[in-house]
């Protein structure tokens, strides 16, 4: 049976990241509606439950938000409420995951979420320099980052993971509290990053995510970017960085298996990996998206249904608890947009991806005439390799693969 994941979003924070464009709410953890939330994801999930027909559950994966803020019981009643709708068809192995910021987790709040039935935590310790996490916003100096993947591990959780944060430029002192853009900043080095990786693999992290900066609309740092008052990295020097972090983490034993994304043998993130190779997932939550192909959306073989439910908290908990849809917007995907999407998500791979196998399944041409030249054009540049069937980018020109997979579509 093919895998399917599930997601479920958690929307509350201590603070709203300046960086972050994810749909999360600055809310104190006693002013939170722990139990009431669960309750309404509960609800959604009855609904939901026949997007299980026919698949196995491989894994399922809080995110936010903070999951970490949530009342480890609450969490566990939803979890327990997951697996029981999909009792039938559940994997021996599920992969459980919550998104954890290390102020609010420790060793007590890890071994409550291993009790309920959690195997992996994904720590976003995100930087190890003082003034580069006032920078970011976070509410943890670097010792409270590293301490907290430390907790995990003491508390028995199987694999742990932390989020790094490269290609930050802040303002230099003398550029004062008004920054325009040219001013003076300064810049993490790729050596610098390099360190800060080897220190974060130390601590015996089973997993590590490394993702460069990106400055989206619609968030603090974007709006200051439009306005010029948000220091920028340099290019070059952010692609160095890449290369430096990866050559840290493998000679520490962490494989560079996606372009972001190192791990031990074995601790690879299963639940995005089946974002990348293009399974199926529920989403659960306030503001949560999921894609159900074929049969689990009501659709013909080869499509797919991509639905987001409603963002504001109290309007989805009120919504899901009197039975009513929760849906924001629900997108019909044709076997065409589901082959591009896979193409810009399997070319992340270091392994790549059957493009033709891929194809097949959702019922798409793999070699249309205009992708044929322009896979073979990426060949003689060293862009793309193609053995058999499978399509993937060359380690040198991993920096570029958005790019080389939107010249494939």
């Amino acid at each position: 049976m093919e895998p399917i994941g599930v997601y479920v979003h958690f929307p509350w924070c201590l603070k709203k990241c300046p960086y972050c464009d994810f749909v999360s709410f600055a809310k104190e953890r006693d002013g939170i509606e722990h139990e009431r939330y669960a309750d309404a994801i509960l609800a959604e999930l009855d609904r939901r439950a026949g997007a299980f027909e026919g698949r196995t559950l491989a894994t399922v994966f809080f995110g936010g938000g903070t999951p970490s803020l949530w009342a480890p019981q609450a969490l566990g009643r939803v979890l327990a409420g997951i697996r029981a709708a999909a009792a039938r068809h559940a994997g021996d192995d599920v992969e459980v995951t919550v998104e954890c910021n290390p102020s609010s987790l420790d060793e007590d709040r890890a071994r409550a979420l291993v009790d309920v039935g959690v195997n992996r935590l994904s720590v976003g310790v995100q930087g190890l320099e003082p003034e580069r996490l006032r920078f970011l916003g976070r509410l943890h100096d670097a010792e409270g980052g590293l301490e907290a993947v430390r907790a995990a591990l003491r508390a028995g959780v199987p694999r742990v993971s932390a989020d790094l944060i490269y290609g930050v430029a802040v303002p230099a002192k003398e550029a004062g509290p008004k920054y325009l853009a040219g001013g003076p900043t300064q810049e993490q080095s790729p050596s610098e990053a390099a360190a800060e990786a080897r220190r974060v693999a130390e601590t015996g992290v089973t997993h590590v995510s490394a993702y460069s900066l990106t400055i989206e609309p619609g968030t603090q740092f974007g709006e200051l970017s439009r306005r010029g008052r948000l220091p920028i990295a340099n290019e070059d020097g952010v692609a160095e960085t890449f290369f430096a972090i990866e050559e840290a983490l493998g000679a520490a034993g962490l494989g560079h298996y996606e372009i972001s994304n190192y791990a031990r043998e074995g601790h690879e993130a299963r639940h995005n990996l089946g974002y990348w190779r293009g399974h199926d997932y529920v989403g659960l939550g306030c503001a949560a998206f999921g894609t159900v192909s074929g049969k689990g959306a009501g659709q013909h073989e080869g499509s797919a249904l991509r639905y987001r439910n409603v963002i504001d908290p109290a309007r989805y908990m009120r919504a899901a608890l009197a039975g009513e849809a929760e849906v924001e917007s629900e997108e019909p995907l044709d076997p065409e947009t589901r082959l591009r999407e896979r193409i810009m998500l399997g070319l992340r791979l270091r392994e790549g991806f059957d493009l033709e196998r891929s194809a097949a399944e959702v019922g798409a041409e793999a070699w249309t005439p205009s992708r044929r030249q322009a896979a073979e054009r990426l060949v003689k540049r060293g862009k793309l390799t193609i053995e058999g069937g499978t399509i993937r980018v060359p380690r040198n020109a991993w920096v570029l693969a958005d790019g080389i997979a939107a010249e494939l579509f």
